[in-house]
């Protein structure tokens, strides 16, 4: 379960909240049915119909056949998004350039509600795949980027968003608690990047650094691969120094531009 610091009181209404699920549910599998989605959701197959009919007048899911996709209109919305992102092009040109200097997987990550979306993803020659995509989100206290930049949050809202997670153990040496995060964050303060050292997925390794303007996080930038290429000794010199690098680059161009 992610966390929802910012989530605030207040009357919700159910036919959003319903036509949100849906919206979920096509992005995991397209080309369902009314009777599956009815099955998945919980709700009447009348019901569904009707959020489906009005999702499909407004454009923003396509029936083929018997099942129903995703539109195109999806598209638009993630270029806006994108687009209010006032440094964007600099990131993702940074990305690409280490991604193609490393052969690795380069991403860069914003926190919201929470957690850590990735905003931007790149990979290299020789870079293995993970479940990461750009727009999806990850738990801050396992992974390099997450704990990176909640390392520079203002202190109130490292507490707040600590005090809200839920410290799922994804392998052994994932983080099981505000303490043990705490001081991880401390050694990230310390030592100017962060590690997720199979902490998120066993076999994969990756350092992050933080990407700031001032005092204020911007997000951060990281470097993964497997634990064979990544040995203690690249992840804690070479890489932390590419991943460095490349976040000054960002943080000198935005200050700039």
């Amino acid at each position: 379960m992610s966390p929802q610091p910012n989530k605030r009181p207040g009357r919700t209404i159910r036919s959003v909240q319903i036509a949100f699920n849906i919206i979920d549910l096509l992005q995991e599998e397209a080309g369902i049915g009314v009777t599956r989605i009815a099955d998945e959701l919980g709700h009447s197959k009348s019901t569904v119909h009707s959020h489906l009919r009005t999702l499909e007048e407004r454009r923003v899911i396509v029936r083929e056949g018997d099942g129903y996709r995703l539109g195109l209109r999806f598209l638009n919305v993630a270029s806006h998004v994108r687009d209010q992102i006032g440094n964007f092009d600099i990131v993702q040109k940074e990305v690409d350039s280490l991604a193609e200097e490393t052969g690795e997987i380069v991403q860069f990550g914003v926190e919201e509600y929470g957690m850590v979306s990735y905003l931007h993803k790149a990979q290299g020659e020789h870079a293995v795949e993970t479940l990461s995509r750009v727009g999806t989100q990850q738990p801050m206290y396992s992974t390099s980027l997450g704990k990176t930049i909640l390392a520079y949050l203002p202190p109130e809202r490292i507490e707040e968003i600590a005090a809200a997670m839920e410290y799922e153990p994804k392998t052994s040496n994932t983080i099981t608690g505000p303490e043990e995060l705490f001081e991880e964050l401390e050694t990230i303060r310390e030592q100017g990047y962060g590690i997720d050292d199979e902490e998120n997925i066993n076999g994969l390794r990756c350092v992050s650094a933080p990407v700031k303007n001032d005092e204020t996080i911007l997000g951060a930038i990281s470097i993964t691969g497997p634990s064979s290429r990544f040995t203690e000794d690249r992840l804690h010199g070479e890489l932390a120094d590419y991943v460095r690098s490349a976040a000054n680059v960002i943080e000198l161009n935005t200050k700039f531009s």
